[in-house]
């Protein structure tokens, strides 16, 4: 197929997608929400287990633009939000590609739980205005966004589908087996959106422990039809416990023969002189546009 056949074929994909991205500027400029826009090209990637930075100079493409993000919020900006490109190594396939788009928006005070209920909100106006309807079809199945969601936390479905607790004996490489063979599959098969909440507080490297469990921490992740959408947090504001985890990551980075980031000395710096409690979120774009649109593959709702 030529690459212009191919762009032709995409003009309904891309037509959704423009309406998508319009339809959330209208909804966070509606609620007060100021859109910012941060650097690309970073010194100091966020530093997680499983995230390969894409070297670009003498800095990196950026993972996330979180870090920068809450510097603004410790300069006293209450409610941001931002669309733009991230990179990643080594992602290809049909939900995975190495320059993707992500929205993050960040505000305080709030918490994941509050995060949860604008991302309810957003999820059916985008739908209304892309579809008509809050719904998202795949595959000859719908999901309705604007009824009841199912919550399972990390902790139950382990023990129930994987014989397992990961929060009382936390596994990386077993966790993340397990999640792809055991626990992707039952997602799948549920008939409404589903959040997966309070994981291991290993597993949520920027995340707030949760208060009287300090064994998991106040994260939560959005899968509609199986497809993991969206990832939220209570953010961590104690710099002390954030140097701590950025640490124990550098190690288990260069134990595994991973590039091993520096620390951002100008968000730790922002983190001393004081982050308010505030809740955050990164939602995928590109995967958002491919439920509205029921593609199959993540090629189908990016021009090129």
């Amino acid at each position: 197929m030529s690459t212009l056949h191919a762009l032709r074929a995409k003009q309904r994909a891309l037509t959704i997608r423009a309406t998508c991205l319009t339809a959330i500027r209208t909804f966070f400029n509606a609620r007060g929400f100021l859109e910012v826009e941060t650097p690309v090209r970073v010194s100091a990637p966020a530093l997680e287990p499983h995230l390969d930075a894409e070297p670009s100079g003498t800095c990196y493409l950026r993972t996330s633009p979180e870090l920068h993000m809450k510097q603004l919020l410790c300069a006293g900006y209450e409610r941001i939000y931002q669309m733009g490109p991230c990179f990643r190594q080594a992602e290809q396939g049909a939900w995975h590609r190495p320059e993707y788009t992500m929205l993050e928006w960040y505000r305080t005070p709030a918490d994941y739980q509050d995060i949860l209920a604008d991302t309810r909100a957003l999820l059916v106006a985008v739908s209304r205005a892309v579809n008509g309807e809050p719904t998202v079809h795949r595959n000859g199945r719908a999901w309705t966004l604007d009824g009841d969601w199912e919550v399972h936390t990390v902790r139950d479905l382990y023990q129930r589908w994987a014989g397992w607790d990961p929060v009382a004996a936390y596994e990386a490489d077993r966790f993340d087996i397990d999640w792809v063979e055991r626990i992707v599959p039952v997602l799948e098969a549920i008939p409404t959106p589903v959040i997966v909440t309070d994981y291991p507080a290993a597993a949520a490297a920027l995340a707030r422990r949760k208060p009287g469990a300090p064994e998991v921490a106040e994260r939560w992740e959005l899968f509609i039809a199986g497809v993991e959408l969206a990832n939220a947090y209570s953010e961590l504001t104690d710099p002390v416990e954030q140097q701590a985890r950025f640490e124990a990551c550098a190690r288990e980075r260069q134990a595994a023969g991973r590039a091993v980031y520096p620390i951002d000395s100008a968000f730790m710096a922002a983190l001393e002189a004081g982050l308010p409690p505030c809740g955050g979120i990164a939602l995928g774009i590109d995967r958002w546009v491919m439920l509205l649109a029921d593609a199959q593959h993540i090629d189908e709702v990016n021009a090129f």
